[in-house]
């Protein structure tokens, strides 16, 4: 099956490609002939995603869909959120601006409790992603997340985005199986196989094609 994916960016479009595997004729919005940035400029990530993938559906004709994914720290209130792609600010997306900034506002956070003579805040966070699909015209959504937790320092150098500085849960042993991330390993230390097997993003869209695949 033929359906484009609104992004522009190589990593999600090769776990995209992977997560769904064969049978699938994956383009990029780039591919499908829109070369312009896609506006974004929605309150919620499901705003966002319906906003791109009906913008190439308008452009293209062709069936298609899009993702927003939002990266929720629970000390920061549920930031950054909607801003996740652009939270160190700027046109572009500059994760590591992004995680810089991250890792300075917890460090914040932490100094002022710590200050005040407080408990430590949590760290714990999740990433959200909604999918939506626009097919011959009708919308469908279609949700992921990944708890974890967010890591005081950057490592590994796999994925893409926050990668480096979330460390999921759980993660699958030699069997698939999923078992306690003991090590504390973040997605970029994981193989990508593996990344795919839980991640938010993986989990919206083997729900879009397990949807599709009944039609």
């Amino acid at each position: 099956m033929k359906i484009t994916f609104a992004t522009a960016n190589l990593g999600k479009l090769r776990e995209a490609g992977e997560i769904l595997g064969e049978g699938w004729e994956l383009l990029s919005s780039k591919e499908a002939g829109v070369t312009e940035d896609i506006p974004e400029n929605g309150q919620t990530l499901q705003e966002n995603s319906l906003a791109k993938a009906e913008y190439l559906y308008k452009a293209t004709g062709l069936d298609c869909f899009a993702d927003d994914t939002g990266l929720e720290v629970d000390m920061l209130d549920g930031a950054p959120g909607v801003h996740t792609a652009r939270y160190a600010g700027g046109a572009g997306h500059d994760f590591q601006a992004n995680m810089d900034k991250l890792l300075q506002e917890m460090a914040l956070k932490e100094h002022l409790a710590a200050g005040n003579g407080e408990p430590a805040p949590s760290r714990t966070a999740r990433f959200h992603s909604i999918v939506t699909l626009v097919l011959s015209g009708e919308i469908h959504f279609f949700e992921g997340t990944l708890e974890g937790l967010i890591a005081r320092q950057k490592a590994g150098c796999g994925g893409f985005g926050y990668d480096p500085v979330f460390i999921p849960f759980s993660i699958p042993d030699k069997d698939g199986i999923l078992v306690p991330n003991t090590r504390r390993l973040t997605l970029a230390e994981i193989p990508e196989e593996d990344k795919n097997a839980i991640s938010h993003r993986g989990s919206a869209l083997r729900a879009m094609a397990a949807f599709l695949q009944g039609k």
